[in-house]
């Protein structure tokens, strides 16, 4: 049996999904693979490159 926790912490733990990271930034698919692409599975500086463009 494995452990909630363990399936939740393993989902946040790599990069993005494109689409999903794309609309949560509100930019296109092409820019949220590029920043994707560069920081991996760096959520936090993801999430701030998405912010940057966003605008």
């Amino acid at each position: 049996m494995t452990n909630d926790k363990t399936k939740k912490a393993a989902a946040t733990d790599g990069p993005y999904d494109v689409i999903y990271f794309a609309k949560k930034h509100r930019i296109s698919n092409e820019d949220a693979r590029a920043i994707i692409e560069k920081y991996g599975a760096d959520r936090k500086e993801a999430d701030k490159a998405g912010r940057r463009i966003s605008v």
